[in-house]
């Protein structure tokens, strides 16, 4: 009895940390998560121009699709690749794993599990971890760009042994 009490305590203790974290997101936060979901609707309806806006002229970032930085002149080219072999998006979820604002700055943390579908209707989710930088523009339709960003595909979930 003693350890399902233990137990609620923990749950109900873990629930009040992420209703206090989630309001203690700031106006910009919300702001710029609402753009990380317009990015991948964009992505999904392949409205590369309004895709193209919510990056900054003077971006920086490193998909996991590529063995470089890239800068915003090659900032479809990961779409392309896709579009190239047939595929296109799907679906998409979006979990946040964490954000700060500081300034006319905002940083996201964030995992992405999205389905690329071939012409037959065939696709598996493709898991990844992606982080941005927004920079507040206030000369811009949105408000915010992207100013530098960096992903990598999402291993299986493994946790490393850090006893060795």
């Amino acid at each position: 009895m003693q350890r399902l009490c233990i137990a609620v305590l923990f749950v109900l203790s873990a629930g009040i940390s992420f209703a206090e974290q989630s309001s203690n997101e700031s106006a910009d936060e919300t702001a710029v998560w609402k753009l990380e979901f317009s990015y991948w609707d964009d992505v999904k309806a392949l409205d590369l121009v309004s895709y193209r806006a919510l990056w900054h002229t003077d971006f920086i970032g490193w998909p996991f699709v590529s063995p470089a930085p890239q800068h915003k002149d090659h900032i479809t080219d990961w779409i392309d690749q896709y579009t190239a072999k047939g595929l296109h998006l799907r679906s998409y979820s979006l979990r946040p794993a964490g954000s700060h604002a500081t300034g006319n700055i905002v940083l996201t943390y964030y995992w992405l599990t999205a389905t690329w579908e071939d012409k037959r209707g065939h696709g598996e989710p493709q898991m990844s971890r992606i982080t941005h930088t927004w920079l507040k523009t206030p000369t811009t339709p949105t408000g915010w760009q992207i100013l530098a960003g960096m992903s990598a595909a999402e291993p299986p979930a493994t946790p490393p042994d850090l006893k060795k």
